[in-house]
């Protein structure tokens, strides 16, 4: 009674809720793991494979901002919202999982570092070694802005519930006291 009890976790508003037990927790993990590695998948084959019929309209693009304007002049709006929602989309999943596979990168700031490097060296591929792709530093706002969705909507919350967190009271115990008498 006394290690169900202690399993109970309080919140801020009271409410008492339970960490997953390990299997599940596991399971949840390989799915993720899983998940992510589909994702990855899809990633380069989205990114990296070779378009050499756009290669004489590929351009690098080193100034923030400068895809999007280029997008939303086009006369069609339909391609600018495939281009943005695409690029948003595609971070919605690294957002999600990473969380969750890695417990450490669960944060705002982390997720955001994370994507922005993942995806920096995603297009620094495509602009170095594939033909018609081009480095777009919009690409790179875009995908981890999408990451950050996905983390803030649901990335968080499956990482908590993954991982909880021991109560205060017994991680405090657990530590051993530094102080001298």
């Amino acid at each position: 009674m006394a290690e169900a009890a202690s399993r109970l976790r309080t919140t801020g508003s009271g409410s008492e809720r339970r960490p997953l037990p390990l299997p599940i927790r596991l399971l949840a993990m390989l799915c993720a793991f899983v998940f992510m590695v589909a994702f990855a998948v899809v990633l380069a084959r989205l990114t990296l494979q070779p378009s050499p019929a756009s290669e004489a309209l590929t351009h690098t693009n080193l100034h923030p901002g400068r895809s999007l304007k280029a997008y939303l002049d086009q006369p069609g709006l339909r391609d600018a919202v495939r281009q943005i929602g695409g690029n948003i989309l595609l971070g919605v999943p690294f957002g999600v999982l990473v969380p969750v596979v890695a417990p450490r990168t669960r944060g705002f700031l982390r997720v955001l570092l994370l994507t922005a490097v993942v995806m920096l060296l995603v297009e620094f591929a495509q602009g170095a070694l594939v033909t018609g792709r081009a480095f777009d530093v919009d690409d790179v706002i875009l995908n981890t802005s999408g990451a950050l969705i996905g983390y803030l909507l649901l990335g968080r919350r499956l990482s908590r519930a993954v991982h909880a967190r021991k109560p205060r009271d017994v991680r405090a115990a657990k530590k051993p006291s530094t102080r001298r008498s």
